[in-house]
């Protein structure tokens, strides 16, 4: 079996975390849960298959008994098992993607495209977009530089998913999709404003794609090993403009994407004294 180890965990952030408290605010009002260790499988991925029907069941496919054989032999081919992945320590994770206002405090800017008249108003609530992974690391260097308690970075591919799927053994189910994900909208929408998944995180898919901290593997599936080295790091979680099919934990896709629907979320840990 695979482990996988949070970096960068120091062992004593990880003996402080075990002794914090279930969600912290951080003094620019950007909240956090904390994730606890676990398990998960990653990339496992069965394709359905239409079953011929029985003597005289209808059905609206009116396939060759050939054809369905040859689905069921393309779906054998393309089906994944997925490889286990251990999280070893707790971590903290943000509750809501990066707003405007919470990059305006920290950066004294706002790169975002939606924002005014092209949201009809105050987009301060809104998740920050069109941002490189790059324009994270500048944000993450500066707050971390302004917070003497904590430490932040991005998550890592596996740290995002295991807090995505909130102890989900498969993919999503479209009606969870439907009350928790801002999709098939024209803009972004503030942060929050849907279902939270079952550990408390709010919009992991939809709204924005998120960036994390891994280099994109060419792969539409994450590999047990991240690459070490890339062209493009990893978005994962989908944005407004997606749809049920598309808005999934399972699969990732690569930077920089459109930009204006690209945002992130952070992991923070306290500073070790």
């Amino acid at each position: 079996m695979r482990t996988f180890f949070l970096l960068p965990a120091l062992f004593m952030a990880g003996l402080a975390l075990a002794q914090s408290p279930k969600q912290v605010v951080n003094r620019f009002g950007m909240a956090f849960v904390r994730i606890e260790p676990g398990a998960m499988t990653v990339g496992r991925f069965q394709p359905p298959v239409p079953k011929p029907p029985a003597p005289g069941e209808k059905t609206r496919l009116n396939w060759t008994p050939e054809e369905y054989r040859l689905a069921a032999e393309m779906a054998q081919r393309d089906a994944r098992p997925g490889f286990p992945v251990r999280i070893e320590r707790p971590y903290y994770i943000g509750v809501y993607e990066v707003t405007q206002a919470e990059w305006k405090q920290v950066m004294g800017t706002n790169p975002a495209y939606f924002q005014g008249e092209r949201v009809g108003g105050n987009a301060d609530r809104l998740p920050v977009e069109s941002v490189s992974w790059d324009d994270t690391q500048r944000f993450i260097r500066k707050l971390n530089q302004l917070d003497p308690d904590h430490s932040y970075r991005l998550p890592t591919e596996f740290e995002w998913e295991y807090a995505a799927r909130a102890g989900a053994d498969d993919d999503i189910s479209w009606a969870d999709i439907r009350v928790t994900a801002q999709i098939d909208k024209r803009t972004p929408q503030p942060v929050g404003g849907l279902k939270p998944n079952a550990w408390g995180l709010y919009d992991t898919l939809g709204n924005v794609w998120e960036w994390v901290q891994d280099w994109y593997n060419d792969d539409l599936f994450a590999g047990p090993v991240p690459p070490r080295r890339g062209k493009e790091h990893v978005l994962k979680g989908a944005s407004f403009v997606g749809d049920v099919k598309n808005a999934t934990y399972l699969y990732h896709a690569a930077g920089p994407g459109d930009g204006w629907d690209v945002g992130f979320r952070l992991v923070m840990e306290p500073k070790s004294r």
